[in-house]
């Protein structure tokens, strides 16, 4: 049964889902009992499954990441928050030296299947410590996968997905996302998802340009698309919805498709997710039938402004989308 329901609702939906159904399953992170969490996800939840699942931690990340790697290696399946996503920088070392080694170093004896999860990006006015895009920093990483949902139903069924895999997941939810609206259809259970980690979407179909986005530059590429549309340009749009792993050959066949090909992020430019598609696409087959230069739109390489002004400079808006597409299709 399909509902309209927010991209947080939807999360929240699947957190319930996996709750209820599995009893490994638990949640840990600051604020997030009472007081429902910064972002409210997790309202409600102390009350239903009470304080040995719905945990309150010190303010601390190290702490909260460690117990969760602790707490996957024995059996249990952790959901960790972490209130900002810029503040898992505090828990670097057992999110990359432990979850995504240990595997590795026991011999595939030992499982870490643990969903660090939290809001990232700008746009909120919250300044340079608190509107970071750091996923390229975590899909660097062996070990990891990081997922990104761009809509409801996709946050909802990649979460039920992400909690169902062995491995160590970061999940990052654009907080300008949460209000958005949709229909979604909630799960039975974690089996039920469709989603399957490493799938991208063709989202919009089209024949003159792809671009390639994921989280909330998604969105703000399909407004892109309906603009040039009025001028007969035929835009094809992939939500990679997650980056590690991608899925090369839906990238692959999309810009082989098209022959112009526009990558979109929030994050800026250097070393970022848009220069690894770069790569991919210049060093496959899809070379030989790009038919101009690729464009990269991404984030100004600053740290981001508190002013409103600033920061929407800093942050691709549509227009810049619809520049690059229209670069992409001039020759």
């Amino acid at each position: 049964m399909s509902n309209d329901m927010t991209y947080a609702n939807a999360l929240a939906a699947a957190i319930r889902v996996a709750m209820h159904e599995d009893p490994r399953v638990f949640m840990a992170g600051e604020d997030i009992g009472i007081y429902g969490g910064a972002f409210g996800m997790s309202d409600g939840l102390l009350a239903e499954f009470g304080p040995e699942r719905i945990i309150d931690t010190p303010i601390s990340e190290d702490l909260a990441v460690g117990m969760g790697v602790g707490a996957a290696m024995m059996g249990q399946r952790p959901i960790i928050e972490i209130q900002f996503s810029d503040f898992i920088l505090n828990a670097m070392d057992p999110v990359i030296n432990q979850a995504a080694k240990l595997h590795f170093m026991y011999g595939g004896n030992v499982s870490v299947p643990l969903v660090v999860r939290g809001p990232a990006g700008g746009g909120t006015g919250a300044a340079a410590q608190h509107s970071q895009s750091l996923e390229a920093l975590f899909a660097h990483i062996p070990g990891l996968k990081v997922v990104m949902p761009a809509t409801g139903q996709d946050v909802h069924d990649l979460f039920l997905a992400s909690l169902a895999d062995p491995n160590p997941v970061i999940f990052f939810e654009h907080k300008l996302l949460y209000k958005t609206e949709s229909e979604v259809t909630v799960r039975a259970s974690i089996a039920d998802s469709p989603a399957k980690l490493g799938e991208a979407a063709i989202v919009r179909p089209g024949t003159d340009v792809t671009v390639i986005a994921y989280s909330l530059m998604v969105s703000r590429a399909l407004e892109a698309a309906d603009v040039v549309a009025a001028e007969g340009i035929s835009v094809q749009v992939v939500d990679l919805r997650t980056l590690r792993p991608l899925d090369e050959a839906t990238i692959i066949d999309a810009v082989c498709t098209t022959g112009r090909v526009v990558t979109v992020q929030e994050a800026p430019q250097a070393v970022s997710v848009g220069s690894e598609l770069a790569a991919l696409i210049a060093s496959s087959r899809a070379l030989d039938y790009l038919l101009a230069p690729i464009e990269r739109i991404a984030g100004r390489d600053n740290p981001m402004p508190y002013a409103k002004q600033l920061e929407q400079a800093t942050i691709p808006q549509v227009d810049d989308i619809v520049a690059g597409i229209r670069r992409a299709v001039k020759d």
